[in-house]
């Protein structure tokens, strides 16, 4: 019966056919022309836009041509130091004297450099071989730096030609003086071994450091020079610090490779 005179009701009144039709709201209009808009753009970032990857890894600040661990070529015991660490020594100066069974023996530098760090002291026992001195290969004290970064060998095919780089130098507060920044100058194709390292930097602790992971393929970075700061250096602010930049200073360094349009990967 309920349903009856529903019915009914419905036959008896007019048809209201002269009433507009909402279709959508005003919001439900906003909504559509923020979504097609934003799809719009997407598109366009698709197709003409790029996507910067990067890679990361430990380094060092040194001199291009690196250093090297001096090792005595006698067994004895030390009877003097002859250089101080940081000191400029010509090639073949002396840098220190072993009493053997046979009478003293100078133990001399084999290439020009500076002095940056002495293993042995007065009155110690060494042994033919023993690392008695690390000298870096510098011929004067204003040459210029570069940054040795020690990269994964599965990254280093994707390393491009003169990639821009960020260095994170431990020394430096990011916060107040930014980033040291550089080019990629040259990538060695093949990986180093941590005794390679230890030679290249002078430093068998850090051999093994950079290669926890396994083994590194080295990549020598130029840093961008610039008049305007105190380092001599092109850093993200406007000064950098306010003190000039030494040698073996640990940094970490990010590698911007080349860059992937999206639609690259988007697609199938």
């Amino acid at each position: 019966m309920q349903f009856r005179q529903q019915a009914l009701a419905k036959l008896q009144s007019p048809e209201e056919l002269d009433l507009p039709v909402r279709f959508a709201r005003p919001q439900g209009w906003l909504v559509l022309a923020v979504t097609v808009v934003a799809m719009a753009a997407a598109s366009v970032w698709a197709v003409t836009g790029s996507v910067a990857s990067t890679v990361s890894a430990p380094a060092i600040l040194t001199h291009g041509q690196g250093s090297y661990l001096l090792q005595s070529p006698v067994a004895g015991q030390v009877t003097a130091v002859l250089a101080k660490q940081g000191e400029q020594v010509t090639a073949n100066s002396p840098v220190l004297k072993v009493r053997t069974a046979k009478g003293e023996v100078v133990v001399r530098a084999l290439d020009a450099g500076r002095v940056s760090g002495l293993a042995a002291t007065v009155g110690q026992i060494i042994q033919t071989g023993a690392n008695v001195a690390a000298v870096e290969k510098v011929a004067h004290t204003k040459d210029a730096l570069y940054a040795t970064l020690y990269v994964p060998a599965e990254n280093a095919a994707s390393i491009p030609d003169d990639a821009s780089v960020d260095l994170t130098v431990q020394s430096v507060p990011t916060q107040e003086y930014g980033v040291l920044r550089g080019h990629v100058k040259s990538v060695d194709r093949a990986a180093q071994s941590p005794q390679q390292i230890a030679a290249f930097l002078g430093d068998s602790q850090l051999g093994e450091q950079f290669t926890k992971k396994g083994r590194p393929v080295a990549v020598t970075v130029r840093l961008d020079r610039s008049s305007g700061t105190k380092s001599g250096y092109k850093w993200s602010s406007a000064d950098g610090p306010p003190y000039k930049l030494t040698s073996m200073t640990m940094a970490s360094g990010s590698i911007r490779l080349t860059d992937q349009r999206p639609v690259d990967w988007l697609l199938p």
